[in-house]
């Protein structure tokens, strides 16, 4: 399978910091790229090989446990950082643009259908994603078989930390219904209920849409670049950044995640700690995470 990545990247030292691509730090946008971008080759692109003990040799995996990855990186003027990433520069290409850096997104979009004829799956990933899951593609077309290219799967995105109440955290929950209203109406979705591998898998109409990413078959691709607010640059979901990656999928699709219960089916990792360092400041603790007393990174355990 042809896998294309868009993938946007801004920096600017001299932001506010309200997000991670705005602010002095520069390490941890070098270190997320740069983890995102191997993580795509590692877990989905051709270099992969077995050793083979009896032998004494490396072997190639087939072809058919493999795809054939193409990334490329979005970015504005000279507000990034890619000569200072620790991947090769092989592992993507650059596209240059001079758009304004909070609708270069949608430079992204128009990338991706250009590409149109040459790719099985097109795929926009924000610059802190990190795909871990060989099976997602696999996962997505068993979707699509159970649902039809009207809907579309999206992931639940997590942070993981070691110390603290909470080891791994899934950031993007429910949104006020209010915020979805003017889109969809998740009333006329109805549920899908499967099995995979004996275990029973819930895929709900998603409240809330937004993963930093999206992953659309040839077909998905095409209907969407043919819809009128195809590239409208519309910003008025939550934000310009959260429009640029979801809007234009939540006006096309209906869309879907895994339910809480199954969250982990169909999953990426958000790099760093940025919502975990919000737990117990501006998003309160569960009520039972001070039960759990034989974890000794909870505050008082030593």
């Amino acid at each position: 399978m042809r896998i294309l990545f868009a993938i946007p990247h801004y920096f600017d030292p001299t932001g506010d910091a309200k997000h991670g691509s705005l602010g002095p730090n520069r390490q941890p946008r070098i270190q997320a790229l740069s983890a995102c971008l191997a993580s795509l080759h590692q877990t989905f692109g051709r270099r992969q090989w077995s050793i083979h003990i009896a032998k004494r040799v490396a072997e190639t995996v087939p072809a058919s446990g493999t795809h054939h990855v193409e990334i490329v990186v979005c970015t504005t003027g000279e507000r990034h950082l890619l000569n200072e990433l620790t991947v090769p520069k092989h592992f993507y290409t650059h596209f240059p643009t001079q758009a304004e850096p909070l609708l270069l997104g949608f430079e992204c979009h128009a990338l991706l259908r250009d590409r149109l004829g040459l790719f099985d799956y097109f795929c926009y990933l924000e610059d802190d994603l990190i795909l871990r899951d060989p099976l997602f593609f696999t996962k997505l077309n068993w979707f699509v078989g159970q649902a039809g290219t009207k809907c579309i799967l999206q992931p639940n995105r997590y942070e993981l930390s070691v110390p603290g109440p909470c080891h791994k955290l899934y950031v993007d929950g429910d949104l006020a219904p209010h915020v979805l209203q003017p889109y969809c109406d998740l009333r006329t979705c109805q549920e899908f209920n499967g099995r995979v591998m004996g275990t029973p898998i819930r895929l709900v109409p998603a409240r809330n849409p937004h993963a930093g990413c999206f992953f659309l078959n040839a077909e998905q691709m095409t209907y969407w670049s043919r819809q009128p607010h195809f590239l409208d640059r519309d910003t008025s979901f939550i934000g310009p950044l959260e429009s640029a990656v979801t809007l234009g999928i939540l006006k096309t699709f209906r869309i879907y995640k895994p339910a809480p219960a199954n969250a982990s089916f169909l999953e990426v990792q958000h790099w760093g700690h940025r919502f975990l360092n919000l737990l117990g400041k501006s998003i309160a603790l569960p009520e039972d995470a001070m039960r759990i007393g034989d974890d000794p990174g909870l505050p008082g355990n030593s």
